[in-house]
C-alpha cells in the first residue's frame, strides 16, 4: 500500500471512528471532535496493532499500560471544557495519544510519566508530528508537579483508590480536575471543581476501568 493509500484508509478510519464511537455515543464538542478527527492514532501504538488503532478497544503500549478506547478519551477530555487558553496537568503520559490530543485544545500541558521508557517514546512521538506546546517529566505523578504551580485543568488516566490531595492543592482556583477514583479493577470517573481553598465541588460522571495510578499517593504497585 502507497503512502497515500494508507493516508486515504487512515483518514476514513478516523471519520468512521468519530461518526459511530464518539457522536453517536454522545460526544459533541466540536473541538473535541475535531481533533480526534486529526490525530493520528494508528501512530500511537506497535506497528502490529495499527489496523487495531481505531477499533473500540484499549490497546496494550507496554510496561502494563493501556491505550484508552476512543470514547473514553473524548469523554475525559470533553468533560474538560477547554477553551483554548488553558494550562492542563496530565498524570500519565502512557504513548502520547491522550497528550497529543490536549495539546490541540489547550494553550499547554505539562505530563507526567512513571515509566521512563513510555516517556522518552512519548516525547519522540510528539516531536516528530511537530507538538511543542508539551513539557514532559518522568517521576511519580501521585505527588503532583515537581515545581510549584497551580493548572487551570489536571487529567489522571489511572485509577486512585483516593484523590491524591497533592493534586488538589495544585488545582486553580475554579479549574476542574478528572480522575477515575475506586477499587484497582473498577472506579468512577470522578470531576472535582475547586471553589475555592477549602471548597470542592465533586461530581461523579460514570464507571469507568482504567489501571492503576500507582505512586505514593495511589496504590503500591504490588499485586
Amino acid at each position: 500500500m502507497s503512502n497515500l493509500e494508507h493516508g486515504l484508509v487512515s483518514t476514513r478510519a478516523r471519520e468512521r471512528m468519530v461518526r459511530e464511537q464518539l457522536v453517536k455515543r454522545g460526544i459533541h464538542d466540536p473541538r473535541v471532535l475535531a481533533v480526534m478527527r486529526r490525530v493520528l492514532r494508528h501512530l500511537f501504538v506497535d506497528e502490529a496493532l495499527a489496523g487495531r488503532a481505531y477499533s473500540d478497544a484499549t490497546l496494550p503500549i507496554g510496561e502494563g499500560q493501556t491505550l484508552s478506547q476512543p470514547f473514553i478519551v473524548a469523554r475525559m477530555t470533553e468533560a474538560l471544557m477547554l477553551s483554548g487558553p488553558e494550562e492542563v496537568l496530565e498524570i500519565g503520559t502512557g504513548s502520547g495519544y491522550q497528550t497529543s490530543v490536549l495539546s490541540g485544545l489547550c494553550q499547554k500541558v505539562y505530563t507526567i510519566e512513571r515509566h521512563a521508557v513510555l516517556a522518552e517514546n512519548a516525547r519522540k512521538r510528539l516531536r516528530r508530528l511537530n507538538i511543542h506546546n508539551v513539557i514532559y517529566r518522568t517521576g511519580d505523578g501521585t505527588l503532583g508537579w515537581p515545581e510549584p504551580r497551580q493548572f487551570d485543568r489536571i487529567l489522571v488516566t489511572a485509577g486512585a483508590p483516593v484523590i491524591p490531595e497533592t493534586l488538589i492543592e495544585q488545582l486553580a482556583i475554579g479549574g476542574f480536575m478528572l480522575i477515575p477514583e475506586g477499587g484497582k479493577k473498577s472506579q468512577e470517573l470522578v470531576r472535582l471543581v475547586k471553589q475555592s481553598e477549602r471548597e470542592v465541588k465533586r461530581e461523579v460522571l460514570e464507571p469507568c476501568r482504567f489501571v492503576p495510578l500507582v505512586g505514593a499517593r495511589g496504590w503500591s504497585g504490588k499485586h
